[in-house]
């Protein structure tokens, strides 16, 4: 399904009102960036609600500054902090799971899904069934329930527009038209921190150097991703999810400038990609003004400057994990869910100093290799997929552990 085609209404701000918006994950890299723009031009957006994990000082602060009608935090316990953090300023406070997921229903006309990791499915299902435009940062959630997050944007009139800068680029350059005229989708990855490093580098590598990007700004988990290539390969089934094309249509090169952000090659040879700086305040700005455009403060391309922009292969044997999301791709069904799970278990157990680098693409592969669930039909049928894998990845990683 091309992004474009989900239905909903293309109201834009300079269309005669403010376009009202909810941002699910509004302390994380992508929320801070949204709220930028945002605050940048106050006039055209009206905040109806802010979310964040726990993070009570920065989503109070972003509240004020954007003049939110709601703020939730997740965490119960925090609740009371909140309170005080936002006395006086008239926005209202609430917590928990339940409450995030209240303010998905707003029924906001443009949602910014960013909550990190399979936590952001339940938010991101529940404003697509509102209608109105899914600005999706969160791969997680269209990896593990592609499929069902489609049909809910069809059901619901609702348009998915991608903000990762990868699957941006596609969609500028994608004639969703003319699918059929569309050959091959290529997308970039920087190759992270660890692009020339052996594995015997890798295998020692510490968390602090994994989330060091030599490009990008993000948060922990996605850079640990972007270092084992695993980000690359979600992409990649999410890419799948978001354009008419058969599975073996997309496939990964590596760039290390990170300018080119993706390529879209048609039938008669013609190659269209978009380019920008590395600042994902530029493919944000594109689906929160969509489909007109807005002015940004990002640093302008300057390829002079650059000199020269490369492009190698990604090394299968040194990065695994590429391979890994290739192969839930071909398999389809259940398989990409529990590849998500199984290694955003993995991540989270690398970040806190449990098992190595490298364990992570292993891990992976051992959940991925001996799980082979039924394909999920329902929002339910995701989330019992997914409790499992995440059960079966934490047995793998205490055997290693001992």
């Amino acid at each position: 399904m091309s992004p474009a085609d989900n239905g909903g209404s293309n109201m834009s701000p300079a269309e005669g009102r403010t376009r009202t918006i909810v941002i699910l994950g509004a302390t994380g890299s992508v929320g801070q960036s949204t709220l930028d723009l945002i605050a940048r031009n106050r006039d055209r957006f009206e905040v109806m609600a802010l979310t964040a994990h726990r993070d009570v000082a920065g989503l109070a602060a972003a509240a004020r500054r954007v003049g939110a009608r709601r703020a939730v935090i997740a965490d119960p316990a925090a609740y009371r902090a909140l309170q005080e953090a936002l006395s006086g300023s008239g926005i209202e406070a609430a917590a928990g799971d339940e409450a995030i997921v209240e303010a998905a229903a707003s029924g906001a006309d443009w949602t910014m899904a960013a909550i990190v990791g399979f936590a952001g499915l339940r938010p991101a299902m529940k404003a697509l069934e509102q209608g109105g435009t899914l600005a999706l940062a969160n791969k997680e959630a269209l990896v593990s329930a592609g499929d069902i997050m489609t049909r809910a944007a069809q059901a619901g009139g609702a348009k998915i527009l991608p903000v990762d800068s990868e699957h941006n680029a596609i969609f500028q350059c994608f004639d969703e038209a003319r699918p059929g005229s569309v050959r091959r989708v290529t997308l970039t990855a920087s190759g992270g921190p660890f692009r020339r490093a052996s594995l015997d580098e890798m295998r020692t590598a510490t968390p602090a150097a994994a989330i060091a990007h030599p490009n990008w700004s993000m948060g922990a988990k996605i850079s640990v991703d972007s270092a084992t290539l695993m980000n690359k390969g979600l992409e990649l089934i999410e890419a799948y999810h978001l354009f008419p094309l058969p599975a073996d249509a997309f496939d990964v090169v590596v760039h290390p400038q990170s300018v080119v952000h993706s390529l879209v090659e048609y039938v008669d040879g013609s190659v269209l990609a978009q380019l920008g700086a590395p600042d994902m305040r530029i493919p944000i700005a594109h689906t929160l003004a969509w489909p007109e455009r807005m002015e940004t403060p990002c640093e302008r391309l300057d390829l002079v400057k650059i000199g020269a922009l490369d492009f190698e292969a990604p090394d299968l044997d040194r990065f695994p994990a590429l391979g890994l999301a290739k192969e839930a791709l071909r398999a389809g069904g259940a398989k990409p869910a529990v590849l998500s799970a199984a290694n955003e278990v993995a991540v989270a157990s690398f970040l806190d100093n449990g098992i190595g680098f490298l364990d992570i693409a292993a891990i992976a592969r051992e959940i991925l290799e001996s799980f082979d669930p039924p394909a999920p039909v329902s929002l339910d049928d995701v989330l019992e997929v997914d409790r499992q894998a995440r059960r079966r990845a934490q047995r793998a990683i205490e055997k290693v552990l001992v």
